[in-house]
């Protein structure tokens, strides 16, 4: 099954036209059957708030909870955290909720541009994975090394071997902060496809500046470009049991539409959405 959606949901104003926003990720869920939850990244969420979710969505969707991110080495701040430990059990505790209403896709995990390959590196993975033993966990790079000709045979076979979901990338090749689309899943039931959208230019700006984060994803995906991942997840679809689709193109407004596009193209159709019959008073 191939599971398509978009990162987070309260930026896709072209949902929400005379929507309330306390209504928004339940209209999303009338569009879309997966989510990633972003706000996870930044703080570890409350089980409160993973439940209020939870009753908003219908019973088959799916999120994909993005790692804090101290887990994946993002932090260079003060954390809120005594240990590690309280970290991972704070962390955990969150995604409980989630697991026992099956509404866990999986855990992704996005290191950073400045992870590259070393021992040390292939250390921490290890590390983390053990930590999110009981979860389906999701693997990301963001440099270049990791896919390079000399590893990235053996990247894939630690993927495999160590049970990691591979997320799969569409993003500009611009340099070492960037990892080619290596169309290879490492675990049977699922893969994570990530669209980050081919803005070349704005891939690599300066992140202290105060828009690089709106600058990165301005992009939309156009015809070609969208007919040409609808053949790579028909292919992929022949290998894993689902994968999941999440467009990450979110500063122009693009991504909902070049996700309902890719839906339409590709004849999908989501029996179990939320009602889209909003009570707007």
């Amino acid at each position: 099954m191939i599971y398509i959606g978009l990162t987070g949901w309260g930026d896709h104003h072209s949902l929400y036209e005379g929507i309330k926003p306390h209504q928004k990720l339940e209209t999303y869920a009338g569009y879309f059957p997966i989510v990633e939850l972003d706000s996870s990244f930044y703080a570890v969420q409350s089980q409160a708030s993973m439940e209020k979710w939870i009753k908003e969505t219908p019973d088959s969707f799916q999120f994909i909870v993005k790692a804090y991110q101290d887990i994946t080495g993002h932090t260079r701040n003060e954390s809120p955290f005594s240990s590690r430990d309280e970290m991972y059990q704070a962390f955990t505790a969150s995604l409980e909720p989630l697991k026992k209403a099956n509404k866990l896709a999986m855990v992704l995990c996005q290191f950073p541009p400045w992870f590259d390959v070393q021992s040390k590196h292939v250390q921490v993975l290890r590390y983390v994975r053990e930590k999110l033993r009981d979860y389906p966990t999701a693997l990301e790079f963001r440099h270049q090394s990791w896919f390079s000709s000399q590893y990235k045979e053996k990247t894939l076979e630690y993927m495999r071997n160590d049970n990691w979901i591979h997320s799969i990338c569409d993003e500009p090749q611009a340099g070492e902060g960037s990892v080619p689309t290596i169309l290879e899943p490492t675990v049977k039931e699922k893969t994570l496809v990530r669209l980050h959208g081919r803005n070349r230019h704005g891939w690599n700006g300066p992140r202290n500046g105060e828009n690089w984060r709106e600058v990165r994803y301005l992009y939309d995906y156009n015809k070609q470009e969208l007919r040409e991942w609808k053949a790579n997840l028909v292919q992929l679809a022949q290998e894993v049991e689902n994968v999941f689709v999440v467009f990450n193109n979110n500063s122009g407004g693009h991504a909902a539409g070049n996700a309902q596009t890719l839906i339409q193209d590709m004849n999908i159709v989501y029996e179990d959405l939320a009602s889209r019959q909003l009570d707007l008073f």
